[in-house]
């Protein structure tokens, strides 16, 4: 049975990849996606790439780090580990480069604990409040403290000029908070260029 529920996470993390990957939402090698399986953390190995993804592309490690497979994992898994150690109710993360979250990033912040407007409701209705982590270098150890300086204040996370870091009680639940923070970015993008707010 526990064998075929892990089989069941992983076909859903490769299926939102896939979807993420074949809508534009990411590109390359630059997302990551992990999530939580007994006491063990699922993520997408280093250099693993959303359009190609399989089952075989996720590497465990242990909640202090620590690797228990021979893949090497995504370089921002402190991210990840940050997340699940914040509530037992987070089972999964994604984090992509997805463009108009990106976008917003750059728009001055009225709010670094809630960045992005709720011109429709439902970024609130699905996650909450989306933080604002300010720039450092993506894999860097000074990305990982700010990301744990901020990640109390929020439910999801922005990084500045980087992209989205996205909780949820499973790979589907964060993978629909991602495309509700991605929405609500774009939204939130094209009225500030019309001058409409």
């Amino acid at each position: 049975m526990e064998d075929l529920i892990l089989q069941e996470k992983l076909d859903s993390a490769v299926w939102a990849a896939h979807s993420l990957f074949e809508r534009g939402k990411t590109a390359g090698s630059s997302a990551n996606m992990s999530f939580r399986h007994n006491d063990l953390v699922y993520i997408s190995a280093s250099g693993s790439c959303f359009g190609t993804m399989r089952r075989e592309d996720f590497t465990a490690i242990r909640m202090d780090g620590t690797s228990v497979s021979d893949k090497k994992p995504s370089k921002e898994w402190p991210l990840h580990l940050a997340l699940y150690g914040k509530s037992a109710d987070i089972g999964a993360v994604i984090h992509t480069h997805s463009t108009y979250s990106v976008l917003w990033s750059f728009v001055p912040a009225q709010s670094e604990q809630d960045c992005i407007p709720d011109h429709t409701p439902y970024l609130k209705m699905k996650l909450g409040t989306v933080g604002l982590v300010p720039y450092e270098k993506p894999g860097s150890e000074a990305l990982f403290s700010a990301f744990r300086e901020r990640v109390s204040d929020s439910d999801g996370y922005l990084l500045k000029n980087h992209g989205p870091v996205v909780p949820g009680k499973t790979i589907m639940d964060a993978f629909y908070c991602l495309e509700e923070l991605e929405e609500s970015a774009r939204i939130a993008w094209e009225l500030y260029r019309a001058g409409l707010v």
